[in-house]
């Protein structure tokens, strides 16, 4: 396993290095393919696998991420773009990329919201996002999961 990110509170390792592009479409594109394309502009090309460890608990977590796994990037709502940036910004290809993951799997880290939305933060952090979009974004997911309903269940 290769050690993406390690500190005090959290340890992060791929399997290898995550291999994601954007898809883009093509004269021979169907209408549903435009549309999923629009919808889910990004694609992984290699099976993942991805451990986590959340020191503070002493639990590990692990996880696959198949081949062809698509999903819309960073979540950020176009008039925020100024502020953020596109939702396409190659610094949040990674993060998102999990984030999303552990978005639609809630039990990949035991239905931990909080300890999720940490996870993406520093993956903001390895992609060199500045430290005020970091809190920012941090802040804008957590509190979003929450009115989504995700809560912990522990």
């Amino acid at each position: 396993m290769i050690k993406w990110y390690q500190d005090k509170e959290i340890k992060i390792y791929f399997s290898i290095i995550p291999n994601v592009k954007a898809r883009f479409l093509t004269p021979y594109c169907n209408k549903n393919e435009i549309k999923e394309y629009k919808e889910k502009p990004f694609i992984n090309l290699e099976k993942l696998d991805v451990e986590l460890f959340d020191c503070k608990k002493n639990k590990k977590y692990f996880f696959e991420i198949k081949k062809d796994y698509t999903w819309d990037g960073a979540s950020i709502p176009r008039i925020f773009w100024r502020l953020i940036g596109s939702k396409t910004e190659p610094e949040f290809l990674i993060p998102s990329l999990i984030h999303d993951v552990l978005c639609e799997n809630h039990s990949y880290v035991d239905n931990d919201r909080y300890f999720s939305t940490k996870v993406f933060e520093k993956l903001l952090k390895i992609s060199k996002v500045n430290p005020f979009k970091r809190w920012l974004m941090f802040h804008s997911v957590d509190n979003y999961q929450k009115f989504k309903r995700w809560k912990n269940e522990l």
